[in-house]
């Protein structure tokens, strides 16, 4: 029978057992073997804090407004960086084939019917380490946010958070040329900054506050930010390292409120122009070039050509059985953990 993965409560995370999904036509069913847990997203739903399930999002407004929440406990699904092998197509199916690997957004289960309209031009080529196929979601979202930035050959761009995001907007801010200044207060994250292309690194922990710090290295400011850490604390450093009508691209997801974040200061007195990176749109003014397919498809580019050395971020490859465990020590801040990845029983053996 198949698996999926469900949030039960907060901090409660479980494998549990799954009916499996009806071919239907247009669809392909996809074996998954590998399923990246991005942990900024899914520790809200782990920590109970997101706000789907708080309050009810109104589709049509855009707006949260009171309410039934719009997810409730159990929730199943989550996850959008898989990776498996098509096993079965409808008749009418002609986008994918049967022993294609694929990767897309199906979430954490073993067995899934996907569109195959959703996975035509993202199959890893043969011979291609599968597990790389994880990190399309992300690297599109890290992508998405050097765009925002608007990061250009010669300019300084500070990056504050380097976890996976983070690392995966350094090294892509480094390739279109920009001088990166990595911010976070992890030293092995700064480390592995460095390893990912970063000019200078900057210790968060610094009482001047990483803000500061980034002015003075940059005599007077860096042209833009990246702040991907979901800190209030972070986004308003964020916003005192950029120079006056420098620009900062908030992509983490913020939580709660943001006491830390103080607009009457720099903000106000600086004229900061604080956008929102959000991978449902690309930034304002490119969305005649980019869409998701495009940010993906340049992503993936960079990782399977080396260029992006996507693997050294992964730490831990853990079966699917062991969520709880990987949850809990990600809820507590294990420094240890970069890119964790969920392994489901059909994934072959690694040769890379």
């Amino acid at each position: 029978m198949p698996h999926i993965v469900q949030f039960a409560g907060p901090g409660r995370v479980e494998l549990v057992d799954t009916a499996p999904a009806p071919l239907v036509p247009g669809g392909a069913r996809v074996a998954t073997w590998y399923s990246g847990i991005s942990a900024g997203t899914e520790l809200t739903a782990y920590r109970g804090t997101n706000p789907y399930l708080t309050s009810t999002w109104d589709p049509v407004r855009r707006i949260f407004v009171p309410g039934e929440p719009s997810f409730a406990y159990p929730v199943q699904g989550w996850g959008y960086s898989e990776v498996g092998q098509v096993v079965e197509i409808a008749d009418d199916v002609t986008d994918v084939a049967v022993g294609d690997v694929v990767h897309g957004m199906w979430g954490h289960r073993s067995d899934a019917v996907v569109p195959a309209r959703a996975l035509a031009g993202r199959m890893l080529p043969p011979g291609a380490d599968a597990i790389l196929g994880t990190f399309a979601r992300v690297g599109a979202i890290a992508l998405n946010a050097v765009l925002a930035a608007d990061v250009r050959l010669g300019e300084s761009v500070a990056i504050f958070g380097q976890g996976v995001i983070g690392l995966l907007a350094t090294r892509l801010a480094t390739a279109a040329g920009g001088h990166v200044l990595a911010v976070d207060t992890q030293p092995a994250r700064l480390a592995m900054a460095e390893r990912f292309g970063a000019a200078e690194v900057v210790d968060a922990r610094d009482p001047r506050g990483g803000g500061a710090v980034v002015r003075e290295r940059t005599n007077g400011g860096a042209d833009s930010a990246i702040e991907l850490s979901g800190s209030d604390r972070a986004l308003h450093e964020a916003v005192r390292s950029v120079i006056a009508e420098g620009v900062v691209a908030a992509s983490g997801f913020y939580q709660g409120g943001a006491e830390h974040l103080r607009l009457g200061e720099e903000f106000h007195h600086n004229r900061v122009r604080l956008v929102a990176s959000q991978i449902s749109g690309v930034p304002v003014g490119l969305g005649g070039r980019w869409n998701q397919d495009r940010l993906v498809r340049t992503v993936m580019d960079l990782i399977l050509s080396g260029r992006v050395d996507a693997a050294a971020l992964v730490t831990d490859v853990v079966d699917a059985a062991e969520v709880a465990t990987v949850f809990a020590r990600l809820d507590r801040g294990d420094s240890g953990i970069l890119q964790a990845i969920l392994r489901f029983e059909a994934a072959p053996e690694r040769t890379a």
